[in-house]
């Protein structure tokens, strides 16, 4: 080994531990939001995740749960992929040190990357972005090692260590294949150039990208085993391993199932202001530089431009494909995980356009020790900054706000009921606590969009006996159909439990409306027969207090998954004085004026507890006000009540000016105050 090359490694080495020092105390402790919960719980259970399947990072999860010291089953994965996280930045490092030698530059490809928002972000979470970038960080390498190797040997090893990298990382994430395309054909030119390009050769490549898709055979022994408690499809057959393979159920080329779309400008917009932003300009100055410097470059100047080749068709198709509304804040957080990918393309371009800065200015100007300590001053800059700048916001150490957010669900559920849990945040959340670490296990978790498949209904039925299903397959569009079920019958079967739904139900059966009612239970909603009577008073004092939630309001980004979270519970304070408001509004017995009452006594207190709270709270409070005025009700003063609604819808309108209802509401307020000079002037001698 070279001189050179020992430098590169101590420098590729150094770097990596220090990311590594950087992310392991930023860990996340707890369940992080989104898939992670259903990552970490199909690892637990030797399942098989959502579509593609992800063998690669169930196993490698697996493992980190039982190598790893940590607190919890989601500790260790999320431990794993901090490790995974500084490998990646590692990978870009020698990428770089190949290419231009060991210097500023490739620290800076692999330490800013490490230190971006989101790439900082994800790497102290379990997610499966983190072992792609380790992917594409070792297809980086691999590049620049069959680049720059100085014979066939060198060059045939290279390739077919790139082959099964290649197939490796299709096992875990399918957005590779982007870059795998550009890849193929330059390599495939480069051995035709070098007169090394055989049918052996083609052979020995293609045995080697194979070897790397074993992984994949996890999934069919998995769904024929079929112990996991939680498991997604069946891959016992072909048609049902290539189902899942191939994303069908999401929709192969998109990234959810969804029929909406959105502008590519719109999306490639959404990308250029990530990297203004997170990357900073002057790391996209550098990149543009390195590219242009790269046109005088014989030696290397084709990398850079293969680099920039995977950027631009990997921008352009996710563009294309990215279905989903970036101008929603949650929405654009799940996106912009994907621009990880071309981050890194454009990070190391940023390193080779810092050493050839510097070498192109030494060359023409000398004073050879000055750049490189110039660039060093630029690299170290610009890492302090984007460290200072993210520091707060990725470190995830004191993060439990979902974990919590599943146990106070758990808590509030009464012994031996079915849950029917409806999108990410409960679902995944609650099957983690009662999967991997063994809470409520008198509780039966059932999701609802699960419910539509055949296979989940088997699977279901056979590890929850107590789980009654009257059909194949629910159905919301044709409950009547052969084999399918409505939500009225699912209910109807499962009497001899108490079954709530957690977040809400689809609107595309509303069969259960003729035969149960919905009470509010927090966040859940109770799903009891019509025939069982309501008590007002007692459902209010039961739910009253019902968790302890101590989060301030508006606390995290709409972006995050604690913000969701966070909302949830904030609105979950107010869902029986709703309740009881809509119920007062359908009925014309006696009672109505005492539900009126009751609704506006649960709005007030909550409004007057609490100084920062959601801005429809104001204008509840100010609807239970003149609906309890015009109930006849006479246990409060008119002037109390018309001031107390005027007041809330103007809080209100202060709060969320842009309510379509606006200037309806204005109105009004106007009439409010009217009505109440009149009132006053009525009073006065």
């Amino acid at each position: 080994m070279s001189t050179e090359q020992k430098k590169s490694w101590i420098l590729t080495g150094a770097t990596v531990a220090c990311v590594a020092a950087l992310y392991v105390p930023c860990v996340q402790r707890t369940v992080p939001g989104g898939d992670s919960g259903e990552l970490i719980t199909t690892a637990c259970e030797l399942g098989v995740a959502h579509p593609p399947g992800y063998p690669l990072f169930t196993m490698l999860a697996y493992l980190a749960m039982r190598v790893l010291p940590s607190l919890s089953p989601a500790h260790s994965v999320n431990l794993m992929s901090s490790l995974l996280g500084a490998a990646a930045s590692g990978a870009l490092c020698i990428s770089v040190c190949k290419l231009t030698g060991p210097g500023p530059g490739a620290v800076l490809a692999g330490g800013l990357f490490a230190v971006s928002r989101l790439s900082w972000q994800w790497s102290v979470v379990a997610e499966v972005f983190t072992v792609n970038n380790c992917f594409v960080g070792l297809l980086f390498f691999l590049i620049a090692s069959f680049h720059c190797a100085e014979n066939a040997t060198q060059r045939r090893k290279a390739a077919c260590w790139g082959a099964l990298c290649c197939g490796l990382g299709l096992c875990n994430q399918h957005t590779l294949v982007l870059y795998v395309l550009v890849i193929i054909p330059w390599v495939l030119h480069r051995l035709y150039y070098c007169r090394e390009l055989s049918l052996r050769g083609l052979l020995s490549l293609g045995l080697c990208f194979l070897i790397g898709f074993l992984p994949y055979v996890y999934l069919p022994i998995s769904s024929y085993v079929n112990t996991a408690r939680w498991s997604w499809g069946d891959q016992t057959s072909l048609s049902g391993l290539l189902t899942h393979l191939l994303r069908t159920e999401y929709g192969t080329f998109s990234l959810a199932k969804t029929e909406s779309s959105v502008n590519l400008t719109t999306m490639l917009k959404a990308q250029l202001d990530h990297c203004l932003a997170d990357l900073t300009p002057p790391v996209l100055v550098l990149a543009g530089t390195g590219l242009l410097l790269s046109l005088r470059d014989r030696m290397h100047g084709s990398v850079s431009w293969l680099l920039t080749t995977m950027l631009l068709v990997y921008s352009l198709f996710f563009a294309w494909r990215a279905n989903l509304n970036v101008g929603s804040p949650l929405l654009l957080g799940v996106v912009e995980r994907f621009w990880l990918q071309s981050d890194a393309a454009v990070c190391v371009l940023a390193g080779l356009g810092l050493s050839r800065t510097h070498s192109e200015l030494e060359r023409r100007l000398g004073y050879g020790g000055f750049w490189k300590a110039t660039s060093w001053v630029i690299t170290t800059a610009l890492m302090a900054h984007m460290v200072r700048t993210n520091h707060r916001g990725c470190d995830q150490s004191r993060n439990d706000v979902v974990e919590r957010f599943a146990k106070e669900i758990l808590a509030s559920i009464p012994t031996n009921s079915i849950i029917l849990t409806r999108g990410d945040l409960p679902g995944n959340s609650l099957r983690y606590l009662h999967y991997c670490q063994g809470e409520r296990p008198d509780v039966r978790l059932v999701d609802q969009e699960m419910m539509t498949y055949t296979w989940y209904v088997a699977k279901l039925a056979q590890h929850h006996p107590g789980v009654n299903f009257p059909g194949l397959w629910w159905d919301p569009s044709h409950p009547k159909g052969k084999d399918t079920f409505s939500l009225e019958q699912f209910l109807s079967r499962n009497t001899e439990r108490d079954v709530f739904a957690c977040i809400g139900l689809p609107d595309g059966d509303p069969s259960w409306k003729r035969s149960f009612s919905r009470w509010p239970l927090g966040v859940c909603d109770y799903l009891v027969p019509v025939q069982r009577q309501f008590h007002p008073e007692d459902w209010a004092r039961r739910t009253r207090n019902i968790y302890n939630w101590s989060e301030p309001y508006d606390r995290f980004h709409p972006k995050l998954w604690e913000h969701v979270a966070n909302e949830e519970m904030w609105q979950a304070r107010m869902k029986t004085a709703f309740f009881l408001f809509d119920l007062a509004g359908r009925i014309q017995a006696e009672g109505r004026a005492r539900l009126f009452e009751l609704s506006y006594n649960l709005y007030k207190e909550l409004v007057e507890t609490h100084s920062n709270y959601p801005s429809n709270w104001d204008k509840n409070l100010a609807l239970a006000c003149e609906k309890l005025l015009r109930s006849g009700h006479r246990g409060y003063s008119p002037d109390d009540l018309l001031s107390c609604s005027a007041r809330h819808f103007s809080l209100y309108l202060e709060k969320d000016p842009g309510d379509p209802q606006g200037e309806a509401i204005r109105s009004a307020v106007t009439h409010l105050l009217k009505e109440r000079d009149r009132l006053h002037h009525r009073q006065t001698p």
